[in-house]
């Protein structure tokens, strides 16, 4: 086991219940990679002290936003944006002060479950991750959309960004592909685990 990533940014994982089960979920991975991440499971809390389980305040917390049409053509990995979905202006000025982040995990309905249960996610600062390329899921995990990576990908990105550090992002994807390369040995595509199977 590698050394987690230390990372100032604290990441929150809201995860849909049914995700929880997916062989090639990235969530725990993503908590087990990072010194300051917490997953936690459900679709509903009263607030962000709530599902954080800890005290914080929303004006220092923002989401991964579920992407925006009017993003497209931006070249920059992380865009900070308005309610309507538009690019802010002052990008720097969008991330001083973050200390934490919420990641939605899920496929896109489960992740848009989660937001509109959510009415207080609307009052953090909304983010939406450009990838630099596909997912390295491949062929393995079926996206709903071109542009969609996994959370643990999202998350890294966002944090390359946050952190100021390239490698930090590289650390993350280290133990995502070496999950990627068993399941590809193994003949293993992504699906929910037997519940009914106790190890």
């Amino acid at each position: 086991m590698t050394q987690p990533v230390d990372n100032k940014v604290t990441i929150l994982v809201l995860q849909h219940p049914q995700e929880q089960d997916h062989v090639l979920g990235t969530a725990g991975l993503l908590a087990g990679s990072l010194a300051n991440a917490k997953v936690v499971v459900g679709l509903s809390w009263r607030n962000l002290t709530h599902a954080l389980g800890a005290p914080a305040e929303p004006r220092d917390w923002g989401v991964l936003y579920l992407g925006s049409t009017q993003t497209r053509g931006q070249t920059a990995p992380l865009v900070a944006i308005d309610g309507k979905g538009l690019p802010l202006a002052d990008q720097e000025g969008a991330r001083v002060g973050l200390k934490g982040l919420i990641a939605l995990d899920g496929n896109w309905a489960q992740a848009k479950a989660l937001w509109w249960r959510n009415a207080w996610l609307t009052k953090l600062r909304r983010f939406v991750v450009m990838p630099d390329g596909p997912s390295l899921y491949g062929d393995l995990r079926r996206e709903a959309r071109p542009d969609a990576v996994s959370t643990l990908e999202a998350v890294a990105l966002a944090l390359q960004v946050l952190e100021g550090d390239v490698a930090v992002r590289e650390k993350l994807l280290v133990p995502f592909r070496a999950l990627l390369a068993k399941a590809r040995r193994e003949g293993v595509r992504d699906s929910k685990r037997d519940r009914r199977v106790r190890r």
